[in-house]
């Protein structure tokens, strides 16, 4: 059996981390511009970045619960 390259514990948080990011980043812009409307058109780039971020952080919470 291969040697994984990254502990599941250090996937786990850097996955979690992800996920705060994405929370922050859409509350911070939230407050800055005073916009909370994401699907607005004006607003398609901060909706993408925080559909990546939150994505690839449950992604990596799914692939480490069911890794073997």
């Amino acid at each position: 059996m291969a040697k994984q390259a990254y502990s599941k514990k250090a996937v786990a948080m850097f996955s979690l981390l992800l996920i705060v990011a994405a929370v922050l980043f859409y509350w911070v812009w939230g407050i800055s511009y005073g916009s909370w409307n994401i699907f607005s058109a004006e607003n398609m780039g901060v909706y993408s970045i925080f559909v990546v971020l939150l994505g690839l952080g449950v992604l990596g919470l799914l692939l480490v619960k069911f890794k073997q």
